[in-house]
């Protein structure tokens, strides 16, 4: 990370952003043309090796990119569904090999077969309705069930913008320490995966002595098989965005930037419609509410890379640096977007901060469980009866959630993977004696991440799924420190020629191997990819031990 770059990069503002200017300049052809990497390098006073390091690594942005008409979803669930290569059979009856890519992951995990073409997203379509699709290029209507275990925080009735403007003009009548106060009552863990308290995390932003400060929303959900923040930003945008705008009064900021993942072209034009509607009703801008606060909003198209849903990854994304990873201290809290104090969190997380401030913290904790309270979202994919998003109080049993409320599942299965590529690996035997919170998921060697379900069927061979997982996190990796650039590759290449050309594995290497990327990795991407892992080869001994040496 460049402190010089970052100050560069900031030099304009938001408003005239230089990782935005780059996305604008790739719709077209697909990519950036060289001469425009030049130009923007000139006007942003950097060198053309920073705007080409940062164009190549992306995939809506790098040269082999240019040509692409349909990208088809290679996540896991679709992956496991086994749907994508007939789809793409079907698609190359409309379009050469060469204009088809890839997507990981369209949050179309409820339905499969999933496709991105002309802008808008689709999934589960038939042969005559893909083809009609491909004639009109006309966006399709997604629906999905949508339920709540108990009184509803996020899935409750959407509230009209009367309600926002009651609210705000509490919370702009409250003192700062006091809004603080209520939002640390509620202990709030960030619902991204670390679980962090945001109270701490916007106490910490509100110490610093800055002018400057700002709000990101993390709203690049990459873990395959979770679409809880498409619901919400598609579903629920006010409530991300007031979240936002109580956030930024309380550390002091007057700019909050959501960055949307590419994958989800949907949820940003839903959220540019409603910071315009905000905007119309005197909720956002200068003087809001005529009080002497201000806030205003960039929507950052990202494109196309899991790892921005690191923090500072995503910063240096915003700065139209190469998304690797910074080395903390500092924390973004204290030096983070162009060098200034900044609080980052996940879309779920700030979507609940208006129920907090409407209701009271203590309300808020008095739900779930000690150390974990109020309510979570729980994605669940396409082998469940009932696929779709439910909310439940932290603490409430898997057991209700996956059969009550998910109706069980529609194949057998042997495994769910919870939590994202860096979550548990869970034998569905295990999975009744879980509860929905971060302890109960850690104390049996799992991780309970962002909560999304995805099944592994049983006549699925496990290890194609570590091959496919290690594949992923190969291909995302910052390639900032080496256990992690080289271990998952190595990992992925080992797996592969264990299934396809017979070779045994040594346990005591593969052992190895895992522990250096646990150990030795700078973030979470290489140092949580082992626990899954882990986990397979704990419960899954019978099945996965015939591709290792003296079994």
């Amino acid at each position: 990370m460049s402190k010089n770059i970052s100050e560069l990069s900031g030099r304009k503002g938001l408003k005239e952003n230089l990782f935005d200017e780059l996305g604008k300049l790739s719709q077209d052809t697909g990519t950036v043309p060289k001469e425009k990497l030049q130009k923007l390098a000139d006007d942003f006073l950097i060198g053309v090796a920073n705007t080409y390091g940062t164009t190549t690594f992306y995939d809506f942005l790098k040269p082999e990119n240019q040509g692409k008409k349909v990208y088809v979803c290679n996540g896991s669930v679709c992956h496991c569904a086994g749907t994508q290569d007939s789809l793409k059979e079907n698609l190359k009856t409309h379009f050469s090999e060469s204009e088809i890519g890839e997507m990981c992951c369209l949050g179309r995990c409820h339905e499969n077969s999933a496709f991105q073409f002309n802008g808008n997203n689709y999934s589960a379509k038939n042969t005559d309705e893909l083809a009609e699709i491909v004639r009109s290029g006309a966006p399709a209507t997604d629906t999905y069930n949508v339920r709540s275990i108990g009184e509803p925080v996020l899935t409750r009735a959407v509230k009209g913008i009367d309600y926002y403007k009651e609210l705000l003009t509490k919370v702009f009548q409250a003192e700062k320490e006091s809004v603080l106060k209520e939002i640390k009552d509620s202990n709030l863990r960030g619902r991204g995966g670390a679980g962090f308290p945001i109270g701490m995390k916007l106490g910490f932003c509100k110490a610093e002595d800055n002018d400057t400060k700002f709000v990101i929303c993390n709203a690049d959900e990459g873990d395959p098989g979770a679409f809880t923040d498409r619901f919400l930003l598609e579903q629920r945008p006010l409530e991300v965005l007031l979240g936002m705008v109580i956030a930024g009064y309380v550390i002091g900021a007057d700019w909050g930037v959501v960055y949307i993942r590419g994958e989800y072209p949907e949820s940003v034009s839903i959220i540019e419609a409603a910071i315009e509607d905000l905007s119309n009703s005197g909720l956002i801008g200068d003087g809001i509410l005529g009080t002497d606060n201000n806030f205003h909003f960039k929507v950052i198209r990202a494109q196309g890379s899991y790892i921005c849903g690191e923090e500072t990854a995503l910063i240096n994304s915003i700065e139209g640096q190469r998304p690797e990873v910074r080395v903390r201290p500092p924390y973004p809290a204290q030096q983070g977007l162009f060098n200034k104090p900044t609080v980052v969190n996940n879309v779920e997380t700030l979507a609940s901060i208006p129920y907090i401030l409407e209701h009271g913290g203590t309300a808020f904790a008095s739900r779930g469980t000690e150390k974990s309270s109020g309510t979570k979202l729980v994605s669940l994919d396409s082998h469940f009866n009932e696929p779709g998003v439910i909310e439940a109080d932290m603490g409430t049993s898997m057991k209700t959630i996956i059969h009550d409320y998910g109706g069980g599942y529609r194949v057998p299965v042997k495994a769910l993977h919870i939590g994202g590529p860096l979550g548990g690996m869970v034998p569905s035997s295990m999975v009744d004696n879980l509860s929905l919170d971060f302890e109960s998921f850690r104390d049996s060697g799992f991780l309970l991440g962002h909560a999304s379900v995805i099944c592994i069927p049983e006549d699925f061979p496990l290890v194609d799924y570590l091959e496919h997982l290690f594949e992923f996190a190969a291909d995302e990796s910052c390639g900032k420190c080496f256990p992690c650039r080289l271990g998952t590759k190595r990992a992925e290449e080992l797996l592969h020629k264990a299934s396809h050309d017979g070779y045994k594995i040594s346990r005591e290497l593969f052992d190895d191997l895992l522990d250096t990327l646990e150990l030795g990795s700078l973030c979470a991407h290489g140092g949580g990819i082992p626990l899954p892992v882990k986990n397979a080869l704990e419960h899954f001994d019978s099945e996965l031990s015939v591709y290792f040496e003296n079994n």
